[in-house]
This record gives C-alpha cells, sequence and structure tokens, in this order.
C-alpha cells in the first residue's frame, strides 16, 4: 500500500470517526456540533474543521450514515472484487433512493458550504464510498496498479452515488426502477474496462 494510500485511509477513519461523535450526539438529542462530535471521540476540534465546517452538514451526514449497512454485510454474498465492487455500487444508490429527500437536502447543505471556500477546501463527500471501494481493492487479489485503482474508484465515485441519481431522475427523467438499471449497467461497463471477464 502506497503512502498516499495510506494518508487516504487515515482521512478516512478520521473523517468516520467525527460522523461517530456526531452519531452519539443525536442518540442522546444533543445538539451536533463540530466541536462536540470532535470531543465526543477524541479528534481536536481544528481537524474535525477540516472535515466539517458547517455544523448543518456534519449532522445531516450523521443523520444519513445511520442507515448505512456496514462493508461485511454488503459483500457478504460476494467472493469476486468485480462483485464486491457492483455490490457496494448498487448498495449506495439504494440508498441514495431509499433516502432522496434527505439526500437532496445533505447535498444542498454541502454544496452551499463548498460555495463559501475556495473549491480545494470544499469538504470531502462520497467517503464512505470511496472507502468501501478502496477496501475491496484492499482485500482481494487483482492486478491493477495502484493509479488503475485510483481511476477505478474515481469512476465508480460518480456513477454510483446521489449525482447520478438527481442526473437520473432529473435531467434524464427515469423511473427509479430505470434508474437502477442503468447504474448497474454503467457500473458493468466501468468494470468491464478495469476487471474484463476471463472468456471460457
Amino acid at each position: 500500500m502506497s503512502l498516499s494510500h495510506e494518508r487516504l485511509q487515515q482521512k478516512s477513519r478520521t473523517r468516520e470517526a467525527v460522523l461517530a461523535g456526531a452519531r452519539a450526539l443525536i442518540a442522546r438529542g444533543e445538539a451536533v456540533t463540530v466541536a462536540a462530535a470532535a470531543a465526543e471521540v477524541g479528534v481536536s476540534k481544528a481537524t474535525a474543521y477540516r472535515y466539517f465546517s458547517d455544523p448543518n452538514t456534519l449532522a445531516a451526514e450523521a443523520g444519513l450514515a445511520l442507515d448505512v449497512r456496514p462493508y461485511e454485510a454488503i459483500v457478504v454474498h460476494s467472493s469476486k472484487l468485480r462483485e464486491k465492487l457492483l455490490a457496494i455500487g448498487l448498495e449506495m444508490f439504494d440508498l441514495a433512493l431509499g433516502h432522496e429527500a434527505e439526500f437532496r437536502r445533505f447535498l444542498a447543505r454541502n454544496l452551499d458550504a463548498s460555495g463559501q471556500n475556495d473549491r480545494r477546501q470544499a469538504p470531502p463527500r462520497g467517503a464512505r464510498r470511496t472507502a468501501m471501494y478502496r477496501r475491496a481493492l484492499d482485500e482481494t487479489p487483482h492486478d491493477l496498479t495502484e493509479e488503475e485503482q485510483a481511476r477505478l474508484v474515481r469512476a465508480l465515485s460518480v456513477a454510483t452515488g446521489v449525482e447520478a441519481m438527481i442526473s437520473l431522475l432529473d435531467v434524464a427523467q427515469a423511473s427509479r426502477e430505470e434508474a437502477r438499471a442503468t447504474v448497474q449497467e454503467v457500473a458493468e461497463a466501468i468494470l468491464d474496462k478495469y476487471l474484463p471477464t476471463k472468456k471460457p
């Protein structure tokens, strides 16, 4: 594993820790602030603000995270890398469809917060999705280079999240069933490029 990959994993763990702190506050019925969420899990306030500058965005994402199944449950029936990646992509898309209104509100809040800052300082989104893709790549044998892995994660991330849902439902005017079928088709095309199935 490269140093840059290790840094990404550390960032993902820190971000998830702050979200866990926010979920603990929500569970106790307490107000969610960035400082309180950070203190809950022993992360410094300054570090937490690098990930969540807006408490409303933090609270919105923490609320959504309550319904995310753990990685192990998502890939339990998948042994091959291709199967795991497809299962993760469809799980994330189904989550967005199942919580459409909440995801739209979260995206709106996040875009508002991002618009007030330099683009390079915008808080990262989709960290859960990309972390799961990277975990599948880390724990399952494959022949991809680090650069190919990075491109694969980027391609799957753009094709399987809330952004894809909005494009398909609002722009393409697809039904929810058509949208899911399209996401699966696009994800499989991406996987065909990077993990082609072997011909008999």
